[in-house]
């Protein structure tokens, strides 16, 4: 069985991964700054803002007075993580290593904490944009988008009204997610599988790395991308920006953005607009902090009976691909978690584990609160179940037999193991299976045999 694993790294590992110029240029916008700080660990944050007004290096020595007895191994996590990010400057010294700040966010995060930042652009006056929706209106707007952009992943059939995803949003769909043959429709790989049971901050990191490593590729600046993106998450969620603000690249990339309803986008009798979702608001927030819970809906009884409390159409898709849904009311999916229906999962390449912890991570409000919140015996019957389907492992494998004599077929069984490639032998009526890999050996050493 394929094992495939998507890892949804953290948001800020892209950016420490800049090379050193491109950081020092980031650290140039305030805003950025500011991003930085925010996705820090505490203690890091801590060292940063009793730095900040500090000009000389501090010795390592210094900052380890600053720690709590029991801080040490998230001294070790802070450090690293400055230094990864060039926050620290490293001077090595003989007797004893140094930090500093770097000189450029330094110099812009004192300036954005004196005097607070402004943004490239304003919100434009109501008296130019149309309606603009409320906050609910908003809200469920990106709902819909992202739950449109999930459904055309899963088959362009199912979404309940015509996309247009742009190229960009295709690229990424068939770079990991999807697979296409000569003639036939676009299928889900075991990383598309898998991509719909992860949670909705790890599925935004994923495209989100994706979108920058593609647009990479199509000649476009990666440390650009990032530092519109980090902005974005510091406009007013509900408020109107004129995309005659943006550049060329990153009009290009809000089309986009608006594909996974990240934005809104109007029109009105002269000038065009954007409007920042929640989930662009909270966007440096959401690829580093996977904390914050979901509202559940899954309750799983001991039977295996499965009730799904919802009436999105994506919830049963999802469910789909692990259980066997029965039927479906206005707000309510029944079904039932079969053998057969994982097995069909597992041969798609999910994993086991991810079926527990997608029903662990989407339990009820009222089956939440218990421990635990599926029982336990459903969660070790579907490990069970993916074990047996492990217990058989497939070798491709030569099956000999009708030798010419004891004396060649002893000298074969030698050849083959000394190969490492003997499976099974039967002496007495001398035959053997051999692997596929020194089948060309072995055919040419009987051919030598024979000589």
């Amino acid at each position: 069985m394929p094992q495939v694993k998507i890892i949804a790294k953290n948001f800020m590992d892209m950016v420490a991964s800049l090379p050193a110029i491109k950081l020092d240029l980031l650290y140039r916008n305030q805003f950025i700054c500011e991003a930085i700080l925010r996705s820090l660990p505490p203690l890091a944050k801590k060292y940063v803002l009793q730095m900040l007004y500090i000009d000389i290096p501090i010795t390592s020595k210094s900052l380890q007075e600053w720690l709590l007895a029991d801080g040490s191994s998230k001294h070790k996590v802070a450090i690293d993580r400055l230094i990864q990010l060039r926050v620290f400057e490293v001077i090595d010294r003989k007797k004893e290593t140094t930090y500093k700040l770097n000189s450029t966010f330094q110099t812009n995060l004192r300036k954005h904490m004196i005097s607070g930042g402004i943004l490239p652009r304003e919100p434009m006056p109501q008296s130019v944009t149309a309606r603009l929706p409320t906050s609910e209106e908003l809200d469920a707007y990106a709902h819909e988008q992202w739950e449109c952009f999930l459904l055309q992943l899963i088959s362009s059939g199912q979404a309940e009204k015509s996309t247009s995803f742009s190229d960009s949003m295709m690229r990424i769909f068939q770079r990991g997610l999807l697979r296409q043959r000569d003639k036939e429709a676009p299928r889900l790989t075991d990383s598309g599988f898998q991509f719909l049971l992860m949670d909705t901050n790890a599925q935004l990191w994923y495209i989100i790395r994706e979108y920058i490593s593609n647009s990479e590729e199509q000649g476009v600046d990666q440390a650009d991308l990032i530092a519109f993106l980090l902005e974005l998450s510091f406009h007013t969620p509900g408020e109107a920006y004129s995309l005659d603000t943006l550049t060329d690249d990153q009009t290009t990339m809000i089309k986009d953005l608006a594909d996974l309803g990240l934005v809104k986008l109007q029109k009105g009798r002269k000038e065009s607009w954007f409007i920042p979702t929640k989930l662009a608001t909270n966007l440096s927030v959401s690829l580093t902090d996977s904390s914050s819970r979901k509202q559940g809906f899954v309750v799983v009884e001991t039977n295996f009976r499965m009730y799904a409390y919802s009436s999105s159409k994506l919830h049963c898709e999802i469910l789909r691909l692990f259980a066997r849904v029965e039927y479906q009311l206005p707000n309510l999916i029944v079904g039932a978690i079969t053998k057969e229906s994982l097995y069909n999962a597992f041969e798609n390449g999910i994993t086991a584990e991810q079926i527990v912890t997608f029903l662990q991570q989407n339990a009820h409000p009222r089956v939440a609160e218990k421990l635990p919140s599926v029982p336990e015996n459903v969660t070790d019957q579907i490990r069970l179940w993916e074990t047996d389907l492990n217990r058989v492992e497939m070798t491709p494998a030569h099956f000999y037999d009708e030798f010419p004599s004891r004396d060649v077929f002893e000298a074969a069984s030698d050849f083959a193991r000394m190969h490492n490639g003997l499976l099974w032998e039967d002496a007495k009526k001398m035959r053997m299976v051999v692997k596929a890999e020194i089948h060309m050996l072995m055919r040419e050493h009987l051919r030598g045999q024979n000589k």
